[in-house]
This record gives C-alpha cells, sequence and structure tokens, in this order.
C-alpha cells in the first residue's frame, strides 16, 4: 500500500494546476468556440447557430485585416528590442560593482508600475503640449502629435511596452548569466579576447535557451496588448493603433457581438500557438547546431 501511494504522490501535486487549468482555459476555450459559431445578432439570449459565418465575416472584413497587420507590426518592432537590449542591461547588471544593487532595483522599477499609471504617465508626456514636445522645442524639432498622428502613433505605444518590460526581461536574464561558467571567461581574459568577443562566445550561446524563453514571452505578450492601447488611444486615430485584443474587447462589450469576438479569439489563440511554436523550434535549431 506504501508504494502504490508513493508511485501516484507526484500526479497528487499536479492537481491544484490541473484544476486552475481546467477553470481558467479548457473550459474557457470550449466556451469561446461554441460560441464562435453562434451569432447573437438578434437576441443575447437565444443566439442562432450561423456556422463559420463569423469567420468567414471576418476574414472578408478589413478592419480585421488592419487590425492584424498592427498586431503584427507591434510584435515585429518590439519583441526584436525586448530580446536583445535586456541582453545588455543584463550583463552591465551582472558586474561586481559598488552599489549594483541599487541599478537592479531601479531598472526592474517599471515592472513593478501599474500598466495604466504608466499609460496615463506617457499619455501626459506624448501631449501636443507635454513634457516631451517642450523638452524637443529646444532643439529646434517641431512639436510631434505623437498619439494623434496615424503614422507614428503604435510605435509610441510600443516604446511604452519595451520600457515596461525591459527590466523584466534583464532579470530572467541575469538569472541566467548566474549559472554561466566562470572559467570560460577567464579563459577569455587570459587570451586577450575583447569584451564584445567574449560575450559573443560565451554569454550569447550560453543565454539561448533563456532566449527562446523570452522570444515566445514576448511574443504572446506582444500579440496580446491591450491595457496600453485602452488608456493611451483607444484604437486610434483611424484604427491605427487598435490591436487584436483590443477588436476583440470592442467587438465583444461595445458592440455585444459575441459570436464574431469569440471566432476573433480563436484565430488569435491559433496564431499565438503557431508563432510560440515556431519559435521554439527555430531556437533548438539553434541549439542543435551550435
Amino acid at each position: 500500500m506504501k508504494n502504490y501511494y508513493s508511485k501516484y504522490t507526484p500526479f497528487l501535486f499536479l492537481i491544484p494546476a490541473m484544476l486552475i487549468l481546467l477553470l481558467f482555459f479548457f473550459i474557457p476555450f470550449v466556451e469561446s468556440f461554441i460560441l464562435s459559431f453562434k451569432s447573437y445578432d438578434h437576441s443575447l439570449y437565444n443566439p442562432t447557430w450561423v456556422g463559420l459565418a463569423n469567420y468567414q465575416a471576418l476574414l472578408g472584413s478589413k478592419e480585421f485585416w488592419q487590425v492584424l497587420w498592427n498586431t503584427v507590426l507591434f510584435m515585429v518592432v518590439a519583441v526584436p528590442i525586448l530580446v536583445v537590449l535586456p541582453i545588455i542591461i543584463a550583463v552591465l547588471l551582472s558586474q561586481n560593482l559598488r552599489g549594483i544593487t541599487i541599478y537592479r532595483v531601479i531598472s526592474y522599477i517599471p515592472v513593478i508600475i501599474s500598466i495604466v499609471v504608466a499609460g496615463i504617465a506617457f499619455k501626459w508626456l506624448y501631449n501636443y503640449d507635454g513634457l516631451l514636445n517642450y523638452l524637443i522645442s529646444f532643439i529646434g524639432i517641431p512639436k510631434v502629435e505623437w498619439l494623434t498622428n496615424p503614422d507614428i502613433a503604435i510605435y509610441s505605444v510600443i516604446i511604452l511596452t519595451i520600457w515596461k518590460g525591459l527590466g523584466y526581461y534583464a532579470m530572467i536574464y541575469l538569472g541566467a548569466l548566474a549559472t554561466a561558467p566562470k572559467e570560460l571567461y577567464e579563459s577569455c581574459d587570459i587570451d586577450g579576447a575583447s569584451v564584445f568577443r567574449k560575450h559573443l562566445a560565451i554569454t550569447i550561446p550560453h543565454l539561448m535557451p533563456t532566449i527562446s524563453l523570452v522570444a515566445v514571452i514576448s511574443s504572446i505578450s506582444a500579440m496580446k496588448v491591450f491595457v496600453e492601447i485602452y488608456v493611451m488611444t483607444q484604437g486610434g486615430p483611424m484604427n491605427s493603433t487598435k490591436t487584436i485584443v483590443y477588436y476583440i474587447y470592442q467587438r465583444a462589450f461595445e458592440n455585444l457581438d459575441i459570436g464574431l469576438a469569440s471566432a476573433c479569439g480563436i484565430i488569435l489563440l491559433i496564431i499565438t500557438m503557431g508563432l510560440s511554436m515556431a519559435n521554439l523550434k527555430y531556437f533548438e535549431q539553434q541549439n542543435q547546431i551550435g
């Protein structure tokens, strides 16, 4: 009897996690999948079955494709920066310098600040008569419409996302750097290798699994960006900053088009899973090559 319990003990510890996944992922996913085949145009309480009509409506909508393009643009611009720049920050924060703990705390402050507070603060900075335009006016640059110009509004929001995430990903890299073999760095110093060459030959290969993790996490976060958009632009101007999650929010809670919003959510899930698997596959191949 004792051996029987010891055999299944590990599975008992998995039960809480499985319950959380069941309640907050699998059941909502199944419900959303079913709702995506229904229409709420006539009644919120008695939806009608419309099959693939919601998916066809999405794929034939110019707004959906613009929203999808905005989301992809957001990810393509933000993710490479959030993958690469925190490595440099982590390397600097890993140095054995006096007061380095203070710098580590300062670098992490943006992470613990509420995204709503950060969004309001950046919106104030980006105001046409705000601090940022006031500062650039001293060097002769005309005022910029940071959040009202459709060509640059999304990049203004991306800057907030990058600022908010740098410290978080830097700490992930910093934890990985703590396990880097010191002997290899000492050998490079003896051989007279430059700082750039040393990190290229040792740090980057050692961080490859962590880089893969950061790439996946930041890609998913970029695909799901919402609060920044809601606080700063609400999808404007001219839908130039409307991302797919904000589009789902609008369709579901403003237009009460639950079926179309559910279909859009399923499409987002498929895209996110595909990107995550592609990222993992790519970095797995890079690890094998290395």
